[in-house]
């Protein structure tokens, strides 16, 4: 495991999951909901930051490394899934779509380990549906945690909008991997 600045950057968004979900475990009486909302949101940003400066900075320091492949989804997924029951927890979001998001994660996850055994993980590779899909994932769920009005709209109907979207651009870029992998998984069928 090499200790490159990237990859501490990934270490470091996995260690703020715990205090992230601690964050709604503080009692009311020492940090107000209204706290718990900006401090959560702040540190879900933060994350999301780092998820694209680990990235950069691997790029540009030449820093890249297999392991770093590796653990940058997973601490991202994990991110994610944890935002999602935290919300789902609040009641700010609706279970089935927390299911949708999560179930799609590790369905790809497990199709790219898959594809990547049987030599063809490029024919899954990240796609631009995914990275928009990803985004508007990502403003959801900052918009979701926030949940206050701002400015003049509401965070949570904004956020609430942005979820459905992005569930739905789950299944699509869900439908659309499998689709891409679907010519090796006749194959490893007939065989």
């Amino acid at each position: 495991m090499p200790l490159n600045i990237p990859n501490l950057l990934t270490w470091f968004r996995i260690v703020m999951i715990p205090i992230f979900i601690a964050v709604f475990y503080v009692s009311d009486s020492t940090l107000s909901l209204h706290h718990k909302h900006l401090l959560s949101t702040l540190i879900f940003l933060l994350a999301a930051i780092t998820d694209w400066l680990d990235g950069y900075l691997a790029r540009i320091l030449n820093q890249a490394s297999a392991f770093g492949a590796f653990l940058d989804p997973v601490a991202d997924k994990l991110m994610v899934a944890a935002a999602l029951i935290v919300l789902v927890n609040l009641s700010y979001v609706n279970a089935i779509i927390a299911f949708i998001i999560i179930g799609r994660e590790i369905a790809i996850s497990a199709l790219r380990e898959w594809m990547a055994q049987l030599g063809s993980s490029k024919s899954v590779a990240v796609s631009m549906l995914g990275k928009v899909k990803t985004t508007f994932q990502m403003i959801a769920i900052l918009l979701l945690l926030y949940h206050e009005p701002f400015l003049v709209f509401s965070a949570h109907e904004a956020g609430t909008l942005l979820i459905y979207v992005a569930a739905l651009l789950t299944l699509g870029s869900m439908v659309y991997y499998l689709r891409l992998a679907m010519p090796q998984i006749n194959q490893k069928s007939r065989e």
